[in-house]
């Protein structure tokens, strides 16, 4: 199928560079899947969109201040690294915290080369090699060097569609209210996630809701752009995914009630989805690992009933993702009907539910 049928407009003046003063504020567009009817409802109303015994599921990563923006290089250039995951070390004595890294400028770096925070240059972090896709592993001397780093000289990962700098209230705004400090490794926020409230989430629990967290840890492929003309030819980067067994449990017995199961977000369903097929059941069980799940139209969803998320880039996977839960002519059309009714878009945008 060509990614062309994957494309819409949008006026950029649509997407959202700052999130609402209030979170549950956020508009939210509902949508019937077997229909295709539309209606237009503010998130605070999502409680009504649920029932008792029904079970919401939640991604609770945390994101951390990924992007390192005060680096330089000994030569003085400015230089920028923003961190993707931790991979094992590969120094002798194991002290050093190696990482999958993304660095600008890109070309002009070598192999071997320290980039240099702060004032003096005992504080920095070493370019160890260039992989293949062009991204670097990078090392840090020791934890605490890493934890100094990051903690210092981190700021907000905010996504490249963001056109201003991170400011401090993003480490907050840019994180769910669910998030667990314990799980910090998203560098990317579940974003259909940012809506919620401790007040709506006991809402909800008062009336009947399960809810069951998850773990993915959000990484920058979730803004890649499919680049192949064939959707099938396209590829999505492995994230780590944790699903305990107290969630699983929570979850299937949502299944077994016939109740619906709710995912909030791209990153929960490709989760649940992966997990289900590994059993090939409408279930789950405890798992820990990378999940590299591509869904796409044909794909026969074996857990996720309706998908609470925010709006997605055009010609994107999350994009391919939606439209096979709901049908590509029904999700565009209420794209458009978002674009016309001046809905805000991406992550510090507005939501869709998909019933």
């Amino acid at each position: 199928m060509d990614i062309s049928l994957y494309d819409y407009h949008l006026p950029s003046e649509l997407i959202a560079q700052f999130p609402l003063q209030k979170r549950a504020e956020s508009r939210m567009l509902i949508l019937e899947k077997e229909s295709g009817s539309i209606a237009d409802s503010q998130f605070s109303e999502f409680t009504n969109q649920l029932n008792s015994g029904d079970c919401l599921v939640l991604n609770d990563t945390c994101v951390f201040p990924a992007r390192l923006q005060q680096g330089r290089r000994r030569s003085g250039g400015a230089v920028e690294i923003f961190l993707v995951r931790r991979i094992d070390s590969s120094s002798d004595d194991g002290t050093e915290c190696h990482w999958r890294a993304l660095a600008k400028p890109g070309g002009r770096l070598k192999e071997g080369e320290e980039i240099l925070f702060g004032d003096g240059d005992s504080t920095s972090l070493r370019l160890v090699s260039k992989l293949a896709d062009g991204a670097w592993e990078i090392a840090f001397a020791t934890q605490k060097s890493e934890s100094e780093i990051i903690s210092r000289f981190g700021s907000a990962p905010l996504p490249p569609y963001i056109q201003r700098a991170p400011e401090a209230s993003d480490l907050s705004r840019y994180q769910t209210v669910f998030a667990d400090k314990d799980k910090s490794g998203a560098v990317a926020a579940p974003t259909a996630g940012l809506h919620f409230t401790d007040k709506v989430l006991e809402a909800l629990r008062n009336k009947g809701v399960s809810i069951a967290k998850i773990t993915l840890h959000v990484g920058p492929g979730t803004f890649k752009p499919v680049q192949v003309l064939d959707i099938e030819d396209h590829k999505v980067d492995p994230e780590w995914a944790e699903i305990s067994s107290e969630a699983a449990t929570t979850i299937n017995s949502a299944k077994e009630r016939g109740t619906k199961l709710v995912a909030v977000g791209t990153t929960v369903t490709r989760t649940l989805e992966f997990v289900a097929r590994l059993s090939n059941t409408d279930t789950v069980e405890e798992f820990s690992g990378m999940v590299d799940l591509y869904i796409r139209p044909g794909f026969e969803f074996q857990i996720v009933d309706s998908l609470l998320t925010n709006f997605h880039l055009p010609k994107s996977s999350l994009l391919i993702l939606v439209s096979a839960l709901a049908g590509r002519d029904i999700v565009l059309r209420a794209y458009e009907h978002a674009i016309a009714k001046q809905y805000r878009y991406y992550s510090y945008g507005d939501c869709m539910f998909i019933r």
